[in-house]
């Protein structure tokens, strides 16, 4: 009974072992925003994107975080164009359209506003200017600025407000892009 307790034992202990081994060794990407949304390769997946495709997506941002965190939203846009060109899609089929409102707003301020009025530095910045690098059309809408009294001119200058986000979040959608929804 002692040597079969010690069998099993010694098969868990190496089964973890083995596990903890491989996971070790698997190194996230982040291919298309470097520094943000990095992801599993998954070289072994079967399903992949098909690379051949145009992709245009608009994506609805409506929730914010923390005045001193990463929109969570943000860091997941980062991490779905990082998933495509891991997965073999060029990042020149990728067409994304960023729509910012609601609770997601002061994410777009840039950083004397979001000083003003958040009384931390705007965390953003940096992980948006990347997705903008990468890409990225950003767009805020500005029936939710001037619901929450923020100039327009508070707004970095790589996004455009637009006239507000139903419009453009329903145009993308008739011009054919898929809509995703970031919380």
């Amino acid at each position: 009974m002692k040597i079969m307790n010690k069998r099993i034992a010694f098969t868990f202990l190496m089964a973890i072992a083995m596990g903890t081994v491989g996971l070790a060794q698997k190194q996230q990407v982040d291919p298309a925003v470097p520094g943000f949304g990095a992801i599993d390769p998954m070289p072994e997946s079967v399903y992949r994107p098909d690379p051949s495709l145009e992709y245009k997506i608009v994506v609805d941002v409506v929730a914010g975080g923390e005045a001193d965190e990463r929109n969570s939203a943000l860091w997941n846009l980062a991490r779905m164009l990082n998933l495509h060109v891991e997965a073999g899609v060029p990042q020149e089929n990728l067409h994304v359209v960023a729509v910012i409102h609601g609770g997601a707003t002061a994410t777009v301020l840039n950083n004397e506003a979001y000083q003003a009025a958040k009384g931390t530095d705007n965390p953003n910045l940096e992980m948006m200017q990347a997705l903008h690098d990468a890409g990225v059309q950003f767009y805020v809408c500005g029936q939710s600025l001037n619901r929450q009294n923020w100039p327009h001119e508070s707004v970095q200058d790589i996004v455009t407000v637009a006239f507000s986000a139903l419009t453009t979040l329903t145009e993308h959608q008739l011009k054919g892009y898929a809509l995703l929804t970031f919380r």
